[in-house]
């Protein structure tokens, strides 16, 4: 037989957003259920040094601070379930969830906290150097490269937002960009050309990062000229992609207002949808800041939007039932 799962607070995702609003729903007496999708735990699981996280003096790692933070939540009465959504309806409450494993999840709320995932270029030296002198978010990790030389790879809003955050810890800071002009706004653009601290090579396409061996990491990135076909070999300490975010959003498409991004959109100020019941939080409904505080902050904001949904909810139901 099909199990079936039901709870006043059904929540897709366990990164920071998901299990924030975890343990609020649960102190609040919702007994939520957290679905865990193909990455539990977030992008933090592929983090190792994490030095900006309020309440630890010394650097964490990214898994032991999400295993903490499911201890937490199962502490308090979460349960967390492990499953990969396949199939929604959110036309009507209570709202309905279809696993892979044909498991069907039955919530009075929904909170969405399914994330997104940083592009990255798809190469094997890549993939063997994240965490080694590469990554995909300056905000998080440039103040390991303070003094050094760094490179970021992109040319729209977000690299040319990096290349400029890198010079608060960089003074030789390379934007790396395959095309001959950028795609960021106008006036980004221009911050980017006035700034002496960042340099700007056109053309460029990056064949590999190169391994220094043994401790060292990245010594260089390998370019190839778009133009010419040119080989040349920067040297850098950390190189940072910056060419946009997937947010894990497909299953929602046509069911949930999104932006011109793919972005869940909710009211300002809130973590609503267009869809009543319905609560966004994390990185799947935030463009601009993606880190670990801002989710776990609009974790919290969703359980308080939940639980003020249902509140309202129940209210009306007696009052309609008393008349």
């Amino acid at each position: 037989m099909t199990a079936t799962h039901s709870t006043r607070m059904l929540i897709l995702g366990s990164g920071p957003a998901g299990l924030s609003a975890a343990i609020y729903g649960a102190r609040a007496g919702l007994a939520p259920i957290v679905v865990q999708g193909i990455q539990p735990g977030g992008q933090l699981m592929t983090t190792t040094d994490v030095e900006n996280y309020p309440g630890f003096r010394e650097v964490i790692q990214g898994p032991w601070l999400m295993q903490e933070m499911q201890a937490q939540a199962e502490h308090v009465g979460a349960q967390m379930l492990w499953d990969t959504i396949v199939e929604v309806d959110v036309s009507q409450r209570p709202f309905r969830m279809v696993g892979d494993s044909g498991t069907v999840y039955v919530g009075d709320t929904l909170v969405i906290a399914t994330g997104a995932q940083a592009r990255w270029l798809g190469l094997d030296s890549e993939e063997l150097l994240k965490g080694k002198g590469v990554s995909a978010c300056a905000t998080c990790d440039g103040f390991f490269f303070r003094g050094k030389k760094v490179a970021v790879i992109g040319g729209g809003n977000t690299a040319v937002e990096e290349a400029l955050y890198l010079t608060n810890h960089s003074h030789d800071v390379t934007l790396i960009h395959r095309r001959d002009s950028l795609r960021a706004e106008k006036i980004l653009q221009q911050r980017l050309l006035a700034n002496d601290k960042i340099s700007t090579l056109w053309n460029k396409k990056v064949e590999r990062f190169l391994d220094g061996g043994g401790v060292a990491g990245l010594v260089g990135i390998e370019l190839k000229d778009m133009v010419t076909g040119e080989l040349s070999t920067l040297e850098v300490d950390g190189g940072f992609v910056a060419i946009g975010h997937h947010p894990a959003t497909e299953l929602f498409r046509g069911h949930i207002a999104l932006d011109d991004d793919n972005y869940i959109t909710v009211e300002k100020g809130t973590t609503r949808t267009s869809v009543p019941g319905v609560f966004a939080c994390g990185d799947v409904m935030d463009k601009h800041y993606r880190q670990a505080i801002t989710a776990a902050g609009t974790g919290c904001m969703a359980a308080l939007d939940a639980e003020r949904f249902l509140a309202e909810a129940d209210f009306e139901q007696v009052a309609e039932a008393a008349e």
